[in-house]
């Protein structure tokens, strides 16, 4: 399984709901933030890794904080040079917030 796959799809998840209960289509998310609507498709299918320009441009247009797109998932630094990025399953299927360390937490 590609490494990546994991991340796209939580944060398919995340985009998805949270422009959901924003109440707007993909095509309004597009336009308010200047991305193409394929774009916003396929960042929702999780068949693309979000750039941080990108991030940052969908956050604005739904008025919440990059972290808030990214809630759930976490790296976990691996010897020398090896690392993996993980998902939190209990903050996905319970809907709850686990404490993280302080290096790991977005903060506005």
């Amino acid at each position: 399984m590609d490494s990546q796959a994991p991340i796209a799809s939580w944060f398919a998840d995340n985009l998805r709901r949270i422009r959901k209960d924003a109440g707007i289509s993909q095509e309004e998310l597009s336009i308010a933030a200047s991305v193409h609507r394929t774009e916003v498709s396929q960042l929702e299918r999780g068949l693309r890794i979000i750039r941080i320009d990108t991030l940052m441009k969908i956050a604005g247009a739904l008025e919440v904080s990059p972290c808030d797109l990214l809630t759930g998932l976490e790296w976990t630094p691996g010897s020398m040079r090896v690392g993996s990025f993980r998902t939190k399953p209990d903050e996905k299927e319970q809907g709850t917030k686990a404490q993280e360390p302080r290096s790991q937490r977005c903060e506005s």
